[in-house]
């Protein structure tokens, strides 16, 4: 089994044939949807998605692009959103040091306020890292949390490194389809196996065949195809470990019909 670790399906990209989207991805493999939410707002339509499709498994958390939008109520609806019991993550949540004039301060205090959360509910977070590894490396010392998954990992070999000492699996996926992506490519060949997940963050991140087009989690089956060409190994041997590693990051994926 396929195991999207993180695709934002309550987008309004699919608001027109969501159900089809998930069909088809079903249908190409993916027995799960990891689905982060990014606001406040979205927490409703991420549980509902959830609560409609038993493969759909909710995360919640205030991505770093819209803590401007965000207040400190917010982190009290997403406290007794943890308390009911349904996530199997904090997230998405993070640093974002490529927008300009981004205000480090405002995510950072919403960040690290997260991560408490997640060290108090005991629940595994959902990185966003887009050129803040370090930042987010530093916070992660010091607010220790149960693991997680670095979502979208495009930083350097010490960076992984240091990402999977602290318990984190790393998020790759269509990036991998772009020859242009050395670097990524090269982590993805040479990285431990059991450090790497797969993920599509549908809508968004589109691989090569559909650079300017939606992305989709059906794509999923050919991200694990791309990661074992460049290791030079089968692709169930790929789509197992992947799999396992998701469980390992996000314990909540195992529930009563995947034991």
């Amino acid at each position: 089994m396929l195991i999207d670790t993180h695709c934002h399906l309550d987008a309004a990209e699919f608001d027109a044939d969501q159900d089809a989207v998930l069909a088809a991805a079903r249908t190409a493999g993916v027995g799960i949807f990891v689905l982060p939410a990014v606001d406040a707002k979205s927490f409703d339509r991420v549980a509902a998605l959830a609560a409609a499709h038993g493969d759909v498994r909710p995360a919640y958390g205030i991505h770093p692009l819209y803590v401007d939008q965000a207040a400190p109520a917010d982190l009290e609806t997403l406290a007794a959103r943890l308390a009911a019991g349904d996530a199997v993550a904090v997230g998405e949540i993070g640093l974002d040091n490529y927008v300009p004039d981004a205000d480090v301060a405002r995510q950072t205090f919403y960040f690290t306020e997260q991560l408490k959360l997640a060290r108090r509910f005991e629940l595994p977070v959902i990185l966003h890292i887009r050129r803040a590894q370090d930042a987010i490396l530093r916070e992660l010392r010091r607010i220790r949390v149960p693991g997680g998954i670095a979502h979208a990992f495009n930083g350097s070999r010490q960076q992984a490194e240091a990402f999977i000492a602290l318990g984190f699996k790393l998020g790759f996926g269509g990036a991998m389809s772009y020859e242009g992506s050395r670097r990524i490519r090269e982590l993805a060949a040479t990285l431990p196996l059991e450090a790497i997940v797969l993920e599509t963050d549908a809508p968004d991140m589109p691989p090569a065949w559909a650079a300017g087009r939606r992305n989709e989690p059906a794509n999923l089956a050919r991200y694990a195809q791309i990661l074992a060409d460049l290791r030079g190994i089968g692709v169930d041997e790929v789509r197992r470990a992947a799999a396992d590693n998701a469980r390992a990051a996000l314990p909540g994926l195992i529930g009563p019909a995947n034991r």
